[in-house]
């Protein structure tokens, strides 16, 4: 009864307390969380402890979390916990003569007006980005925010190559017809 059940539907009786709503989303997204959290700590052990932890997580706190769409907070989650791992895993600085410090001096092109304009455009292209249908955003940020080859983004999502780059080919095509309409009122 429990396969036949939407990810959101299992998440509701999680949040009444039923152990086997968990199970049943622990086996239906295990191997491709690991594979995702792989791609980022390139060590499968690390990645099922990291998806192990999550599921942790989302059970204790099953009570208050509201989820609207589950696989894409797994897959959020899943690569945000990756992230942090290797942000921890870095070797701590004992004391300052560890640092290397190089001189960087900044052009005279680059003043504050460049930086605001600079921040308004990246926050115009994610509310661009957050318009598209969430499999498309998906596929574009595993790809090209997350540089994940096309090989290993189909295997994380479960889908074919030729389907990843089809996806990636529709929505270049949708941002192209977005950000024109987005220029042509502004």
């Amino acid at each position: 009864m429990y396969q036949q059940l939407t990810d959101e539907a299992l998440i509701a009786l999680l949040a009444k307390g039923d152990d086997l709503s968990l199970k049943t989303l622990f086996d239906r997204h295990y191997k491709s969380l690991c594979q995702l959290s792989e791609v980022y700590t390139k060590d499968y052990t690390i990645a099922e402890e990291i998806v192990a932890n999550l599921f942790m997580k989302l059970w204790d706190n099953r009570a208050n979390a509201v989820i609207l769409n589950v696989k894409s907070y797994l897959f959020i989650s899943t690569k945000n916990l990756s992230l942090n791992y290797l942000q921890k895993k870095k070797a701590p600085v004992d004391s300052i003569e560890d640092i290397e410090f190089e001189t960087h001096t900044i052009p005279d092109r680059v003043t504050p007006l460049h930086i605001l304009t600079g921040r308004e455009s990246y926050n115009k292209l994610i509310a661009v980005v957050d318009q598209l249908p969430a499999s498309q955003r998906e596929v574009l940020l595993m790809s090209h925010v997350d540089n994940i080859n096309k090989y290993e983004v189909a295997k994380t999502l479960g889908i074919s190559v030729r389907t990843v780059e089809s996806t990636l080919y529709q929505t270049v095509k949708k941002l192209r017809i977005i950000l024109k309409d987005s220029y042509r009122y502004n």
